[in-house]
């Protein structure tokens, strides 16, 4: 074999090897002086039918202090539940499903075709998947995902995630693009695992809000030790709770800024996350390590059009 010939076979079996440890690659790091985010990538761990695999933040530190949780207290070995920053479409809004029979597939924005098992959705349930394509363009600053979906039903989409890292703070643009042939209707939420410095809930943690909280208005109240205090315009904690806690629907349906910060003053800590968007529905929901406010945005884009929002979350230091 001429020497040119073998260097040309070795360039690409270093150039082959090198593009499949990228396409296995597990886990991306944006980092700067002040914060680290860890992604993990659509097609790796977490493969659950809930949570959205186009921006699975694992896990974000300020200052090399850890400000996410995850969702169980015990490890999760099998990956099914959530953690840091995931976000979802449709928890009781799945695309399609009551207009299919049981065997037949509907859509998950973020996952890909999901293969209906009976009358009622269940978004904690294990539904067969057929995943969507995805196609991960990284940068130094940013990670950006893809997710182009199968056509189910007369619905498609192409959904374009965005995570971008800025000195003290990160972005989520999202961009939704309607390909099929009917109008989609859902919402998404990002879930919010927070727990700063891994301490529990307590007297410690104060959340706020930018609207007046009306406990009579909500939809749903699960306080079972009354160890969540709903103030004026903020939740805060005469203990740990050992039992999860949850409240429903704290704007009573009223449209409000799309805003929570939530500070630790033990580890003197905040972190706030505000939405681009106008929103009529937000959810609390937490245990004795973690708390999760969930900021609702209506998606309704019509076919062929394309709908842009974006979350930012913002890390600062208190006195």
């Amino acid at each position: 074999m001429k020497k040119t010939s073998l260097i040309l076979l070795m360039f690409c079996a270093l150039n082959s090897f090198a593009q499949q440890k990228k396409d296995t690659k597990m886990t991306h790091i944006l980092k700067n002086k002040n914060l680290e985010i860890c992604i993990d990538m659509p097609l790796a761990n977490y493969q659950f039918s809930r949570f959205d695999w186009t921006s699975k933040i694992t896990a974000v530190k300020f200052k090399g202090i850890p400000v996410s949780s995850q969702e169980k207290i015990y490890e999760d070995k099998e990956n099914v539940f959530g953690k840091g920053f995931y976000n979802e479409f449709g928890i009781k809004m799945p695309i399609g499903f009551d207009d299919i029979k049981d065997g037949e597939y509907f859509t998950k924005i973020g996952v890909g075709s999901l293969k209906k098992e009976g009358d009622t959705y269940g978004f904690s349930k294990a539904y067969e998947i057929r995943p969507a394509k995805f196609n991960v363009i990284e940068a130094a600053n940013k990670l950006i995902v893809e997710c182009e979906s199968q056509t189910v039903n007369g619905y498609a989409y192409v959904l374009r995630k965005e995570i971008e890292l800025l000195e003290s703070s990160f972005v989520i643009h999202y961009q939704l693009r309607n390909t099929g042939k009917k109008c989609i209707t859902t919402n998404e939420y990002v879930h919010n695992f927070l727990g700063i410095n891994k301490e529990l809930m307590g007297s410690d943690y104060i959340l706020k809000f930018p609207f007046d909280l009306k406990s009579e208005s909500f939809d749903a109240i699960v306080n079972p030790e009354e160890k969540v205090v709903v103030e004026e315009k903020q939740i805060t904690f005469n203990g740990t709770p050992e039992e999860q806690f949850f409240f429903g629907n704290l704007t009573n349906n009223k449209m409000v800024d799309a805003h929570w910060e939530l500070i630790n003053t033990k580890s003197k800590i905040g972190i706030s996350e505000t939405g681009s968007f106008k929103t009529n529905k937000i959810n609390l929901w937490g245990w004795k390590h973690v708390i999760s406010p969930e900021l609702f945005y209506d998606v309704n884009v019509e076919a062929g059009k394309t709908i842009e929002w974006s979350r930012t979350y913002n890390l600062f230091e208190i006195n």
